[in-house]
């Protein structure tokens, strides 16, 4: 049996080099800890940033990032939304508030009108983007593993819309999501925006299932923003980069829990009742 050429290409094992890098220092991280921690060495492990410092999941930096992202929206099953994710070249006139050379742009038009020649559709309005399954390795599916980390951070320029966080873990059930409300304290800057990976609702087609199961951190597949207030008209999302961490400076703002000052979301549970959120 031969191997073939995609198996021998230079981009295969060099997936499969930092993989092992990524596994390896994950190891070596988590051995420190129980070191750090049976010493009794006065430290404190929150400090502690993860295997390297924060883990990144995805950054719009270039181009060519966007390429490895789909967009969906109800036009999949006949609706009238449209959705586009574009990368912006960083400004040289007026710089942004951001890292790299660039970001991109989650944009589009929501429309509730149904297709007249689809009477089963009774329900349209949103539209979404997420990121592709990450190629294989010689160790197998590629996924990310951020257990040892309290947040999930995105640096972020919103136009105050409600959109939704979405991540998709290697569940026994594919079409399950672990989702989240994304608050942006400052409409039309950047900021930082830290959300806490326990505090993730774990939903199926829009609606909260019910017992909740704590999420696969390490079995993480692709991560996306949604947006599904059903709200008529033009939205618009600026997104940098997206990465696991520690670190609570790196952010702007928090979402607390327990919430102090609940806002009714789009999710659902089963008995029809709305969830909400806290944007504190």
């Amino acid at each position: 049996m031969r191997a073939t050429t995609a198996c021998l290409s230079k981009g295969f094992f060099g997936r499969s080099l930092d993989e092992f890098k990524r596994l390896s220092n994950s190891s070596l991280s988590l051995k420190t800890r129980h070191v750090l921690t049976y010493s009794h060495l006065a430290f404190k492990l929150e400090g502690i940033k993860g295997p390297s410092g924060p883990l990144a999941l995805h950054d719009f930096h270039n181009a060519d990032s966007i390429e490895s992202c789909k967009t969906l929206s109800d036009k999949d099953i006949g609706g009238f939304s449209t959705v586009a994710l574009d990368w912006v070249p960083q400004s040289k006139d007026v710089p942004e508030a951001i890292q790299g050379p660039g970001y991109a742009r989650f944009h589009g038009t929501i429309s509730t009108d149904l297709p007249a020649n689809k009477p089963d559709i009774q329900r349209s309005g949103y539209a979404a983007w997420r990121t592709l399954d990450r190629k294989p390795t010689i160790f197998g599916k590629a996924l990310f593993n951020i257990d040892m980390y309290a947040y999930l951070a995105l640096r972020i320029r919103s136009d105050g819309r409600s959109y939704l966080v979405n991540v998709q873990t290697e569940s026994v059930v594919p079409t399950d999501l672990h989702q989240h409300r994304l608050f942006a304290k400052r409409p039309g800057k950047w900021e930082t925006v830290l959300i806490k990976w326990n505090d993730f609702v774990r939903t199926n087609h829009g609606f909260v299932v019910e017992p909740q199961t704590e999420m696969l951190r390490q079995k993480v597949r692709t991560l996306g923003i949604g947006l599904t207030d059903r709200v008529p008209g033009p939205f618009s999302l600026c997104i940098e980069r997206i990465w696991a961490t520690n670190d609570t400076s790196e952010g702007d703002e928090i979402i607390a829990t327990p919430p102090v000052d609940m806002k009714e979301g789009q999710l659902k549970n089963k008995q029809g009742q709305h969830i909400n959120w806290s944007d504190q």
